[in-house]
């Protein structure tokens, strides 16, 4: 009954955020507002995707793993709510991101949140665009706390100047904000819940300053994390090339490069999403086509057994793997 499977976004207006999901996607965001992220694939409460394609189209995601869980999941953990295990979006951030933290699975029940491990893969960046990951060597939790206390905390962030093509991985714990001038493919937990150390003293949508969650980002950030660095795997192979991103106990993520009219197969059995990064592509299970360009996510059911992915240009992708 299950086929690959293709949703609807869901768009998030943001202070930061842009026109670019737009511009380089052709994505109809709403006239007039600044879009900072399309939640992609997402079961959240008042957020389910909707199907796009197909006998299900109407149908969202919630109902399917009401309905299909087995058939959706395979081998794969669900949310501890029972729902789809990722959340799968596109950032477009303009101006920088509030300095923040994602709790840990050890703390995030005694801080009432939910932890969130994600990665990001840079998909179209400015000259001089940065991200801010983890701490400066030797920055201890006085020194955080002190510079918190004086407005200068951003000078504890250790600074990674990136390129399209980048990835970094964020288990939860890690400090973190995006920089501006970044259109960012983000895979995390399914998870909305982000602590504020710090947003650079600006207001809201609604004129008020954000609100701050110093105490529990305190809690959550790991004070021996200095410096990490981008994912530094090379590729391998010919007309379909790989490299592996992420190798999480939650999810894994590869990047495909893939030559015009070449064919790369999925893993039979196993819940994975496929997102391009640039070119098209067609996937093909049984009767079932669907055409992908940049910009666009497709699920894949853990039921279905032969999945083939054909390149209709020079493509890219992300093949994202669940556990």
């Amino acid at each position: 009954m299950l086929y690959p499977l293709i949703f609807a976004p869901i768009f998030k207006e943001r202070i930061w955020g842009g026109r670019e999901l737009e511009r380089l996607y052709g994505k109809k965001i709403p006239a007039g507002k600044t879009i900072g992220e399309a939640w992609e694939i997402s079961d959240r409460p008042g957020d389910a995707s909707v199907i796009a394609n197909g006998p299900l189209a109407g149908k969202n995601l919630r109902w399917l793993m009401e309905n299909h869980a087995p058939e959706i999941l395979g081998g794969a953990k669900p949310a501890t709510d029972g729902g789809f295990p990722l959340l799968c979006k596109i950032l477009d951030a303009r101006e920088r991101l509030s300095l923040q933290v994602h709790p840990p699975a050890s703390k995030a029940a005694e801080l009432k949140g939910e932890p969130k491990t994600e990665m990001w893969f840079i998909a179209d960046a400015a000259p001089d665009a940065s991200l801010y990951v983890g701490l400066k060597r030797g920055v201890t939790r006085a020194d955080f706390e002190k510079k918190i206390s004086d407005g200068s905390v951003a000078d504890c962030f250790h600074r990674i100047p990136v390129k399209a093509g980048d990835t970094m991985f964020l288990p939860s714990g890690r400090v973190h904000a995006i920089g501006d001038g970044l259109v960012i493919f983000e895979i995390q937990q399914n998870s909305d819940t982000t602590y504020r150390v710090f947003d650079w003293n600006r207001v809201g949508l609604d004129g008020q300053p954000r609100e701050l969650h110093v105490a529990q980002s305190l809690a959550s950030i790991d004070f021996s994390d200095f410096e990490p660095k981008l994912v530094e795997s090379k590729f391998a192979g010919h007309a379909v090339k790989t490299r592996s991103l992420v190798l999480d106990p939650l999810f894994n993520v590869e990047a495909w490069k893939l030559n015009s009219g070449a064919t790369g197969f999925l893993k039979p059995r196993k819940l994975q999403i496929v997102a391009v990064t640039s070119g098209g592509i067609e996937i093909k299970n049984g009767s079932t086509a669907v055409s992908l360009s940049a910009g666009q996510f497709c699920l894949i059911p853990a039921s279905l057994e032969r999945t083939e992915i054909l390149a209709k240009s020079d493509a890219a992708l992300l093949r994202v793997e669940a556990n």
